[in-house]
C-alpha cells in the first residue's frame, strides 16, 4: 500500500505540517498545529499521521548558516527522537535552513500579511522542507 510523507516545521508556538500525495511526488496538504505544548503537538501530529497513511516522516533540522548546529537543533533533534517513538515510523531530518526566508518571500509575492502571514507561514516552511526532501529522494 502507498503511504504519503508528512513534513514538519516544529516551532515554539506554531508547528506547520505538510502531506505528499500518494505518489509522494508533490506536497498534497498542509496545517497549522498552533501550541507551545510539544506533547500535545505529538499527538496531533500522531493523529493526522494515522488518518492521512503516513509512512515517513521528515522533520526540519534549522542549522545555523555556517552549517552549525545550536539550541533550536537540539530540540528539533528530541522532538524528531520523540516523534519516532510516538508513531513507530521512520524519521528523518532535512537542513531547512532559509524555508522560513523562502516561506516569507513567497508569501509577499502574494499578498499575505499581518495574521494571514504569521497563520501561514509555518504550513509554507513545512511544504519547502517536504518539497526538499522529496527532491532528495527522487535523486
Amino acid at each position: 500500500m502507498m503511504k504519503k510523507i508528512m513534513g514538519i516545521d516544529y516551532g515554539d508556538a506554531r508547528t506547520g505540517v505538510a502531506l505528499s500525495d500518494l505518489l509522494c511526488s508533490i506536497v498534497g496538504s498542509t496545517t497549522v498545529i498552533h501550541s507551545r505544548n510539544m506533547d500535545k503537538t505529538l499527538s496531533e501530529i500522531c493523529k493526522i499521521a494515522a488518518q492521512n497513511s503516513v509512512g515517513q516522516i521528515v522533520v526540519g533540522l534549522p542549522k545555523n548558516m555556517d552549517g552549525t548546529e545550536g539550541v533550536r537543533a537540539e530540540l528539533c533533534r528530541e522532538f524528531a527522537d520523540r516523534l519516532r517513538d510516538a508513531t513507530g515510523l521512520p524519521v528523518a531530518m532535512w537542513d531547512e535552513r532559509r524555508t522560513t526566508v523562502e516561506a516569507h518571500n513567497i508569501l509577499s509575492q502574494h499578498n499575505y500579511h499581518g495574521k494571514k502571514r504569521k497563520d501561514t507561514v509555518d504550513a509554507v516552511a513545512a511544504s519547502l522542507i517536504l518539497e526538499g526532501y522529496l527532491a532528495f529522494i527522487k535523486r
